[in-house]
């Protein structure tokens, strides 16, 4: 995987990036609004919480409450952590349902044993492989920040990280301290046939799970264990790397996915025909 030099965590540390005139206008932004909800709606599917029952869940780099809003919207309390003050002030200004943490997760998140149902972050996690200041050890920080987060989960509590792994050298790191740490868990990769399109989301479970994020054909699922070695990890991303293909949004495999996800959330979906997916013509 090409290194992206344009990602806002090569630019600058996360408390510096998203300065005040950066928080407001991501949150204006409309595009980044959509992603940011669609991101987690996908996280929370994959957290595979009980049903019809509001959870108490952690959001980890929750910038000015855009994924607070949609975990609001899905019936679950949520407290949120960020480094950046000027997104936090946002969020107050917003009004967002959930408590506000100022707080830089590589120190650790500062809660008591046991206190949430499960933890979701988007696009945060990658921050903490940079070494922003002379006493910054990314290895360090991932494991205290992982044990510290294993330890404010219920016992078979789960977490979910949307990411963007540069190299398979830095998810190998991430995976590492993951389960050195304790977790178990795996990679969903989706859309993994596309450049654009394809998003990691990192599934942890505090102690042994029976029960896997449900995955399609157009996933990745790849298992990790306490066991395991992460250069499995690495072989992974290298297959990923190496795979061809076009990007699979806007498809018909990608309607009926995202119309069943939908379904199984309890929501009206229209039914599935021989037109769903095909491109409408415009008659003049």
């Amino acid at each position: 995987m090409a290194s992206r030099t344009g990602r806002p965590e090569h630019r600058a540390p996360p408390d510096v990036f998203y300065n005040e005139q950066e928080a407001r206008k991501y949150t204006q932004n409309s595009r980044m609004i959509g992603i940011q909800t669609q991101m987690s709606e996908r996280a929370v599917e994959l957290l595979n919480l009980p049903e019809n029952q509001p959870c108490f869940l952690l959001d980890v780099g929750c910038g000015s409450g855009l994924s607070g809003d949609y975990l609001t919207e899905e019936g679950h309390y949520w407290v949120g952590l960020d480094i950046s003050i000027a997104m936090l002030d946002i969020a107050l200004e917003r009004e967002v349902e959930g408590d506000l943490i100022l707080g830089d997760m590589g120190q650790g998140v500062p809660f008591r044993p046991g206190t949430f149902d499960g933890c979701i972050s988007i696009s945060a996690l990658q921050w903490l492989c940079n070494a922003d200041k002379k006493s910054h050890s990314p290895p360090k920080r991932l494991y205290k920040f992982f044990s510290s987060l294993y330890a404010s989960l219920a016992r078979g509590g789960r977490a979910v990280f949307q990411m963007y792994p540069e190299n398979s050298e830095q998810l190998e790191l991430i995976t590492a301290q993951a389960m050195k740490a304790g977790f178990t868990g795996g990679m969903v990769v989706d859309y993994p046939n596309s450049t654009k399109a394809k998003k990691f989301f990192l599934c942890l479970f505090a102690g042994v799970s029976d029960s896997l994020p449900k995955v399609t054909s157009s996933i990745y699922f790849h298992h990790l264990s306490p066991f395991g070695h992460p250069s499995d990890v690495k072989d992974a991303m290298m297959r990923h790397r190496n795979m061809k293909g076009k990007s699979a949004k806007k498809s018909r495999d990608w309607i009926l996915e995202k119309k069943e996800r939908r379904r199984r959330q309890g929501r009206t979906v229209r039914d599935d025909t021989k037109y769903t997916g095909r491109k409408r013509k415009n008659h003049f």
